[in-house]
């Protein structure tokens, strides 16, 4: 049966009004900052629209530079919970509005064609329930991927309270799955969204991931086992809107990488929104800072073999605004250095502050020729304003066995170019 659509006129006489549904639920979207799809390998298939293999679809850059974009809205911003840390609480005297299925089935596929974005990230308030919200948004990509027969990128929020079996439909679907725990804490969670129940959260997140599980051992046994996920799932937490350390902050973060074998886990700076007791007053926004820097632990974690208690423990609650997190824990555990380059094995040489782990493996593998000294160090790339201070290796043109950490500590950020240093907003460096 061939598919109908509408005639031109009725295009040309809902645009206004579409319009106006984009401009409030794409602006209600920009909050959410959990829009990357690393990991997702669906090709295009049937002539269809679209490729997802090997690109990160999301409104950011990437490591080289690249822009990448997708469309970024709220099927509706209608909610029957009212968090006190959110825009589309029921209580906020707001402009509602929400799209139909359809429509945004058309907004894809019309801003793909016109080159504007790669994929779609779509979440949503809860209306009537989270059954019924996340139903409508699996119609959404089902459509897309079914009757369109689109193979973009595709990221879908899991609501909080949703079926096990919604779930597992939706990641038929989807490249990615998300469900923000929103507040890091149990307690946070009651004194701000007293409506939630933080099991409501953790509900999809493990139905995410048991049928993950299923398909990774079907899929070895039957190679046209449907795709479920292939980005995995992701999180996002709000950061100050309640008073947790970042150690509560990245301790249930590491939960939840431990737990739920999540890709991402995203750090969002709460940006007061309302007049309340229980909030950071208006205009207290979250430091920019304390973002990069917890984005700079999370890296740790899950690249760098650190253990979250050798970052942030009973004695270390926060992490320092001034020095990255790698060097804070260098600087406390002095007496694991210096490292001898020629000689540490892969772990010790990723703890070194300034070495990268890509620098690692040239070091690595540079060191099976000949025994290396600052300069091959220097043309390896390895940013040594902060490395020379904790290793040795086959030169003595410098030696810093009798310095302090404070003293080292001070000469490194005497040394430090950045243009940003003076107001401790530097652009978050991941890989070094």
């Amino acid at each position: 049966m061939t598919k109908k659509h509408p005639p031109a006129w009725t295009i040309n006489m809902n645009y206004e009004r579409i319009k106006e549904k984009l401009e409030i639920l794409a602006d209600a979207a920009k909050y959410d900052v959990s829009c990357s799809s690393s990991g997702s390998k669906r090709q295009n298939k049937n002539k269809g629209l679209g490729d997802s293999s090997g690109m990160g679809i999301c409104h950011t850059y990437t490591e080289d530079g690249r822009c990448v974009s997708l469309l970024k809205i709220l099927l509706t911003n209608v909610c029957i919970f009212d968090c006190a840390y959110c825009v589309t609480r029921k209580s906020n005297d707001i402009k509602r509005a929400a799209f139909t299925v359809q429509e945004v089935v058309d907004l894809t596929i019309n801003f793909y064609r016109r080159n504007y974005i790669e994929g779609l990230f779509l979440s949503s308030g809860i209306f009537k329930s989270p059954d019924a919200t996340m139903e409508r948004l699996i119609r959404v990509a089902k459509k897309l991927r079914e009757e369109e027969n689109f193979n973009g990128y595709i990221h879908l929020k899991s609501i909080p309270g949703a079926s096990d079996e919604l779930m597992q439909e939706a990641g038929l679907y989807a490249d990615r799955l998300s469900v923000n725990i929103e507040i890091p804490t149990k307690a946070g969670l009651e004194l701000l969204a007293p409506d939630k129940d933080h099991k409501d959260f953790i509900k999809p997140m493990k139905a995410v991931q048991n049928s993950i599980q299923i398909y990774k051992s079907e899929k070895k046994l039957i190679k046209s086992t449907p795709i479920y996920a292939p980005a995995g799932q992701s999180t996002q937490m709000i950061v100050g809107a309640t008073g947790e350390s970042d150690r509560d902050i990245m301790y249930s973060a590491n939960f939840f990488y431990d737990k739920f074998k999540m890709k991402r886990v995203y750090y969002s700076g709460y940006i007061p929104v309302a007049n309340d007791s229980r909030l950071p007053a208006i205009g207290t926004e979250v430091p920019m800072m304390r973002e990069n820097r917890l984005y700079q632990t999370d890296w740790l974690l899950r690249f760098y073999g650190f253990n979250v208690k050798e970052i942030l423990n009973d004695t270390h609650q926060n992490l320092d605004m001034d020095i990255d997190p790698k060097l804070s824990w260098a600087l406390r555990n002095l007496d694991q250095f210096p490292v001898d380059i020629n000689k540490a094995d892969k772990r010790m040489l990723a703890r070194v502050p300034g070495i990268g782990m890509r620098s690692v493996g040239k070091i690595l593998s540079a060191r099976r020729f000949r025994k290396l000294n600052w300069e091959h160090l220097k043309a390896i790339g390895i940013s040594m304003n902060r490395s020379k201070y904790f290793m040795t290796c086959d030169s003595r043109e410098f030696e810093s066995r009798d310095l302090t950490s404070a003293k080292i500590k001070n000469l490194i950020m005497l040394d430090s170019s950045s243009k940003y240093h003076k107001n401790f907003s530097n652009q978050l460096n991941l890989f070094s």
